[in-house]
């Protein structure tokens, strides 16, 4: 990969960094997804927001 890129965006980031308002959307965002995964875990998630069946096979590279 090209680290220069990072560099530029991490350099960006600093000169002007997210606003409270989206590290509060970014953080609501993972706690909904790890309420998900822990529900699942747990047994509680509802029979109808599960799949029928997986996903399909994968095409070997």
């Amino acid at each position: 990969m090209n680290n220069m890129i990072w560099l530029m965006r991490a350099a960006k980031w600093a000169r002007r960094p997210p606003s409270a308002k989206m590290v509060k959307l970014v953080f609501a965002i993972i706690a909904a997804g790890l309420a998900m995964l822990l529900l699942e875990k747990m047994g509680m998630w509802p029979e109808w927001a599960t799949m029928d069946q997986g996903r399909g096979m994968r095409v070997p590279r």
